[in-house]
């Protein structure tokens, strides 16, 4: 079975292992900056404009992750392919970010985004895998050697040992599918049933 794998650590980013990228929307410049608002709450102003915005950066996240989330169910549907996601549990807690990406790091809803593919794969009978997340950015896919010195920079994967190299996003995507590729079952579920009926 071929996969279809996501990395929802830097929403939304979506990876192939056939690099055809889905191409999906930029959050980073389309988000709407609420900061300067928020500074001034206390003025009458402010209070207005909050409430005149009440609602849109959570409607504008959750626009975002209904098409990313639909694009990548629909890739994976179309071509015969499995997901596989990061069990992103407590993120936001284990992950550290420059002072300038904080406020979008904490604001957006990476369990929204999980949520909506596995509910639109489970309507289109699309699997989704998920794994742990541990090591899936420093792990060599080609000799298995695993060592935080292969993570060159924040967008740049070189093994220290084989020397295979390439983007860091889609290194880690490569190690989701073969962690999801052993995590599957031995025996599909309609072979089971033929075993007891024997």
């Amino acid at each position: 079975m071929e996969w279809t794998w996501a990395s929802l650590t830097s929403p939304p980013t979506v990876t192939e292992k056939t690099s055809a990228a889905i191409k999906s929307t930029k959050p980073e410049k389309d988000t709407p900056n609420f900061a300067p608002i928020s500074k001034r709450i206390g003025t009458k102003s402010a209070k207005r404009h909050l409430k005149k915005l009440s609602g849109k950066e959570r409607r504008f996240h959750r626009d975002v992750n209904h098409c990313v989330s639909g694009r990548l169910v629909a890739k994976a549907k179309g071509t015969g392919r499995a997901i596989a996601l990061e069990d992103l549990k407590g993120i936001r807690n284990q992950t550290t970010v420059r002072r300038a990406q904080r406020s979008r790091h904490h604001t957006w809803t990476f369990r929204q985004l999980r949520s909506f593919i596995e509910y639109k794969a489970a309507l289109s009978g699309v699997p989704v895998i998920l794994v742990d997340p541990r090591g899936t950015s420093h792990i060599c896919p080609e000799c298995g050697h695993n060592e935080k010195g292969n993570r060159v920079s924040r967008n740049e994967f070189r093994c220290v040992r084989c020397g295979f190299a390439g983007p860091a996003d889609h290194v880690a995507a490569i190690n989701i599918a073969a962690r999801a590729a052993v995590n599957q079952p031995m025996v599909a579920c309609g072979d089971v049933e033929a075993l007891y009926r024997n």
